[in-house]
């Protein structure tokens, strides 16, 4: 299960059933909403997440675990065209920067359980889904007599 046990199945902010998957959004990722869209599908076995990076060169891609949170970030460089100096930007849309997003996926996920695949500007991770062991009930006989 990928949400821990002091969280409510929503947010606190009741924005949607997304939101149980515990995303935090770096302040980068809100300013350019174009950048890192993601889709979280839910299979039998697996979470599945989908991940826009238009863009972004796969060696400038990185997903890592840390203390149950799947970070995955990005980043690009945009050189100076600013050759001629009788001519400057009055606009400039294309991203030169870093984003990252961060889902908590539990502490009992490892390095070696999350494939992740990087084809074309999306990045696709699954995330297999982990049972937690039952602790087995004391059961106690009543006697009589």
């Amino acid at each position: 299960m990928l949400v821990p046990a002091n969280k409510s199945f929503f947010n606190d902010f009741m924005m949607s059933p997304f939101d149980a998957f515990c995303d935090v959004p770096s302040s980068n990722a809100k300013s350019m909403p174009g950048l890192m869209k993601t889709d979280v599908k839910e299979t039998d076995d697996a979470f599945k997440l989908t991940i826009d990076l238009p863009g972004m060169k796969k060696e400038n891609v990185t997903a890592e675990l840390k203390n149950g949170y799947l970070e995955v970030s990005a980043h690009t460089h945009l050189e100076s065209e600013d050759a001629d100096a009788k001519s400057a930007y009055l606009r400039k849309e294309r991203f030169d920067g870093t984003c990252s997003r961060s889902f908590y996926v539990g502490d009992d996920i490892t390095q070696e359980d999350v494939k992740a695949k990087y084809d074309n500007g999306i990045l696709s991770i699954a995330i297999p889904k982990k049972t937690r062991k039952q602790i087995e009930e004391k059961k106690t006989i009543a006697i009589e007599g």
